[in-house]
């Protein structure tokens, strides 16, 4: 029999019309949690669930996680000149040489321990000249013969500084140090290996820091004021010590520093003056240079007195650190006083070791 068109269509809305309520049916919650097990489809089962527990998410769509916004690629050229981004991006520049060496950065320790003069031990040291005149009353007293010192020592110096008070800017500081310097005759035997000389150096002193432009690339960063002492702690024909006043000025230009010292000697009672004549040798006052090149450090140091035509020259490498701060050096001097016995006494030494700074 053939069926109508007109009853074909109105059964195929009623097929539309009562899947779409099968389907409404279907996401009605049930009465209880139990009746969600015998849903077959994962996702209903899951959302039977939640609307059962009382839940508001949506059911049959699985929750998906907001995909995080991706973080906008800032450049140089997108900040202001490129001032953010360009400080971090550029690599430090080299400090100044006088300024971590003085400690002047305000975010520095206010109580500051550092290396104050260089730190060394040479090794072997030979000298061109021995010096066995300061000796030879005390073989003499002892009834003993002389003993000829050896030409070659090991020598060594430790120094340091300490910041005992500062401003907030650390501009200002005043600073007490102590340097050591030893001649070690270690290698001769016939004579117990002694000490032949100790010179110890107490100072106290006021730093400033005047960053002054000088022009040419010239800086003038430092100022120090202030008194040391200085003595071999013996007696009687070994004896050796004077005190002075001090003013030091510390100059540099990128990896070039220079300082200039000038002293005045305190004058001490003619009956206890060990070495009246000392200034005919020392001069009144010092200079010295430091250029650091590639880990290298190339030190020179000149001081005399010019009436006399008397003084001496230091010169110094130290090589790039060999073993954690350690570093290679090779002294050479060449005049008077390279130690206070020898004040008087004119000779030209030559010594390698290491060393853990260079004194600047």
């Amino acid at each position: 029999m053939k069926i109508p068109q007109v009853s074909v269509r109105i059964g195929a809305l009623f097929i539309v019309a009562a899947g779409c309520n099968g389907a409404a049916f279907a996401q009605k919650p049930p009465a209880a949690a139990a009746d969600c097990r015998s849903i077959a489809a994962s996702m209903e089962r899951l959302a039977c669930y939640d609307a059962a527990a009382g839940r508001s998410e949506t059911v049959g769509k699985e929750s998906v996680s907001p995909t995080p916004a991706p973080m906008p690629v800032v450049s140089a050229e997108s900040t202001p000149a490129g001032t953010a981004v360009a400080a971090v991006n550029q690599a430090p520049s080299a400090s100044s040489i006088i300024d971590s060496t003085w400690a002047f950065d305000p975010s520095s320790p206010r109580y500051d321990i550092s290396f104050h003069n260089s730190n060394y031990l040479l090794f072997g040291r030979y000298t061109d000249h021995v010096n066995n005149a300061p000796y030879t009353p005390l073989f003499q007293a002892a009834g003993q013969p002389q003993e000829n010192l050896n030409d070659i020592e090991a020598k060594f110096q430790l120094s340091f500084k300490a910041r005992v008070w500062t401003t907030d800017d650390r501009r200002w500081g005043v600073w007490a140090a102590y340097t050591q310097q030893s001649q070690w005759q270690v290698y001769n035997g016939d004579v117990s290996r002694p000490f032949r000389e100790n010179n110890y150096m107490p100072e106290l002193f006021v730093s400033y820091r005047p960053d002054v432009d000088l022009g040419g690339g010239f800086n003038w960063k430092l100022l120090n004021v202030g008194y040391n002492h200085q003595s071999n702690g013996r007696t009687d024909v070994l004896s050796r010590s004077w005190d002075r006043l001090f003013a030091q000025f510390g100059v540099e230009r990128e990896n070039l520093a220079l300082y200039g010292t000038v002293w005045y000697r305190l004058k001490e009672n003619e009956s206890q003056d060990d070495n009246p004549d000392i200034t005919d040798y020392y001069g009144y006052g010092d200079i010295s240079a430091l250029y650091r090149w590639r880990g290298n450090s190339f030190k020179l140091s000149a001081r005399g007195n010019v009436a006399t035509g008397k003084g001496s020259v230091q010169a110094g490498w130290f090589s790039p650190p060999l073993l954690g701060p350690l570093r290679g050096y090779v002294q050479v001097f060449s005049g008077y006083g390279e130690s206070l016995i020898d004040y008087n006494w004119n000779q030209t030494t030559i010594g390698a070791g290491v060393a853990l700074n260079d004194g600047f």
